[in-house]
């Protein structure tokens, strides 16, 4: 078995810087900067972060949750995931109660929040057009996942279950899993809320998985899911504790 290895600072900071200006997809940097100029009115006095977001928390997790890609007017606008809208509300204030967070709130990227044992992130990392990427634009960003889970897994216990927030999360999340060497069950594990699916290690190799992962699905915290009942508090809070099981 290969030792885990301290990951040096810079590391991360190479990523991070790589991420943040990333122009890759020029449809989503007209879109997220035309919405960083343009502004919603009640954020009007607020200077923009109008950039590609990168991942947040525990950077020796065991639990990393995959959203879809930053709110136009949340972490677009905070820089910071799940930062500044609905859906950081209710996943933030979950996390909290689970014991995973030190405060319910998350407004700003200095708002002295923290995570334990838990790394936020997305598939995509600049908001897109009605909160659909394309094809070609999912596949351009997911080697910055790829390597934020290498370096989590490098950096620490490593990571025993990833949580997908929608199916476009799971998805994605499952792609990166098979990139990375893992083995995932085929058929393809059919996505659900608290849907479960057991995804094998590669191996020894250094920066992969030492161990099994679980992969859980949760609907998203988004309006169109939290306003119809869709998704409800204790069906959130339920998938979280079940998170805490699987890792204690």
């Amino acid at each position: 078995m290969s030792e885990v290895r301290a990951i040096p600072a810079d590391e991360w900071q190479t990523l991070e810087s790589a991420i943040t200006t990333c122009r890759l997809c020029p449809r989503l940097v007209a879109h997220r900067e035309e919405v960083a100029r343009v502004k919603r009115a009640s954020f009007r006095d607020q200077e923009y972060w109008g950039r590609p977001v990168t991942g947040f928390g525990d950077q020796r997790a065991q639990i990393v949750i995959v959203g879809l890609a930053p709110a136009a007017h949340g972490a677009n606008r905070t820089g910071r995931m799940f930062t500044g809208d609905r859906s950081g509300d209710w996943l933030y204030r979950a996390l909290h109660e689970a014991e995973f967070a030190n405060q319910a709130e998350s407004t700003t990227r200095d708002d002295g929040l923290a995570l334990r044992d838990v790394f936020v992130t997305a598939a995509n990392r600049c908001a897109p057009p009605a909160n659909k990427p394309t094809t070609e634009e999912r596949d351009n960003c997911r080697p910055f996942m790829d390597q934020e889970l290498d370096l989590i897994d490098g950096n620490g216990p490593g990571i025993r279950v990833l949580i997908a927030l929608g199916l476009f999360g799971w998805d994605q999340t499952l792609r990166s899993l098979r990139a990375r060497g893992c083995a995932v069950p085929r058929p393809k594990p059919k996505f659900g809320h608290a849907a479960e699916a057991q995804v094998g290690a590669p191996g020894v190799a250094a920066g992969f998985p030492r161990h099994d992962l679980t992969l859980l699905g949760s609907y998203h915290p988004s309006q169109q899911n939290t306003f119809t009942g869709k998704l409800t508090r204790p069906m959130l809070a339920a998938v979280f504790d079940r998170a805490r099981e699987l890792i204690s």
